[in-house]
């Protein structure tokens, strides 16, 4: 795709957006010049720059985590400011490929004055907004709210050319609702092997009984992703396993502020650690330090059919890792290849911890089969599907 030229637009910090980063890289690699439109993360931050050979606009804003109100008026915001600047280089020079990035849908629309032009436009639905939503706010599934995210949903996918999604759970629910499934392109959230460097788990010594019993959880901390189910799993595992820890990486937010709160602690002290949000490289290193991760997600609409990419940096590195029985994840792993607890339930994922701790050899046979499904959804493998769509795509010869 040498001499073609692509807009990459996502309301997110392109840096430390794994996937977008990811993808736009690939573009790169495969002969595209690409811009890519985004947040900028702090003032400090240059508007305009350059990152691995990938041009960079960042628009003044950073995202807020807030009721209703606040959501709208800031994807307005940054969906006016993301077609003015995409208009004005179309104008000035001509893209065969727009690839945007949902959350939110309508930021398709950005692309319309290089779609008119003959541009392919790519929707990437990281999630389907609908059910984010219903377990954000706690909307119900027939709520104007919901009725109204549904049809912005369908006209995005119709006005995009290509659909990428994150797995099979969620192309059902969009080829279901607002699209056939041959528009849709599965492309899995996975770790870039050149950061995740494979690592096999029979490489790894015994545990020393004498040292902590390290659990690791990391990610967005917001209540969906469960870690007050993580810390009442730990209370219960600490009276069979007392030097048992849990680590915790990631952005600070309220919600951690409430979990780490003495009172919610209760008696757990140093056993709690918040170790602060991490780079990539950084979350590699705090992986192999652990014995065993935890996805410790509540019961809802959104994390029943998520396939959390978490669970395969855990494998890329020959780690256990304790996930939900949920369709999205067991879409992809069978019942012997992924250590199992049920959605939301602090006892049930304290017995799991405590078979880890107490059978390391029955979490490493699990976890070797595990590591198998892990290398056929590789990033490598994503990439050359994903590389050849977008050939597809253009009329290039992948």
């Amino acid at each position: 795709m040498q001499g073609q030229r692509a807009a990459v637009v996502l309301y997110s910090y392109y840096a430390s957006d794994p996937r977008p980063r990811r993808e736009t890289e690939a573009l790169r690699r495969a002969g595209m010049e690409v811009d890519v439109i985004c947040l900028r993360e702090d003032a400090d931050e240059a508007r305009v720059g350059v990152l691995d050979g990938v041009n960079i606009h960042r628009i003044p804003m950073q995202r807020r985590r807030a009721g209703k109100v606040t959501y709208v008026l800031q994807y307005l915001s940054f969906l006016t400011s993301a077609t003015a600047l995409l208009t004005w280089w179309r104008l000035r020079r001509r893209y065969d490929l727009v690839h945007v990035h949902n959350m939110p849908d309508f930021l398709v629309f950005s692309a319309l004055l290089p779609k008119l032009l003959g541009a392919r436009v790519i929707l990437d639905l990281h999630d389907p907004m609908p059910e984010l939503m219903v377990t954000i706010f706690g909307l119900t599934e027939h709520s104007f709210s919901v009725r109204l995210l549904k049809f912005i949903e369908k006209c995005s996918i119709r006005f995009a050319d290509q659909i990428l999604t994150v797995n099979q759970a969620c192309k059902e629910i969009f080829s279901a609702r607002s699209c056939p499934p041959e528009k849709i392109q599965v492309l899995m959230n996975v770790p870039d092997e050149k950061i995740f460097q494979y690592q096999d788990c029979l490489d790894y010594p015994d545990r020393d009984p004498a040292r902590p019993f390290v659990v690791m959880f990391h990610g967005s901390i917001v209540e969906r992703n469960g870690l007050d189910i993580a810390v009442e799993a730990m209370r219960l595992l600490r009276k069979n396993i007392p030097n048992a820890e849990l680590w915790i990486y990631g952005t600070a937010t309220p919600f951690l502020k409430k979990v780490m709160d003495p009172a919610s602690l209760n008696g757990l002290g140093n056993a709690v650690r918040y170790l602060g949000a991490k780079s990539q490289p950084e979350i590699v290193a705090a992986i192999r330090a652990c014995h065993v991760g935890v996805i410790p997600n509540r019961n809802n609409a959104f994390t029943g059919i998520n396939t959390p990419t978490r669970i395969f940096e855990y494998l890329s590195q020959g780690k256990p890792v304790i996930s939900p029985r949920s369709k999205g994840i067991t879409d992809y792993f069978g019942p012997e290849d992924m250590l199992y607890f049920e959605l939301g339930d602090a006892a049930d994922l304290a017995r799991e911890l405590e078979a880890v701790c107490r059978d390391p050899g029955r979490a490493r046979t699990v976890t070797e089969r595990g590591q198998r499904i892990y290398h056929r959804q590789s990033w490598s493998q994503a990439r050359g599907e994903f590389i050849g769509r977008v050939c597809e795509l253009l009329g290039r010869t992948p």
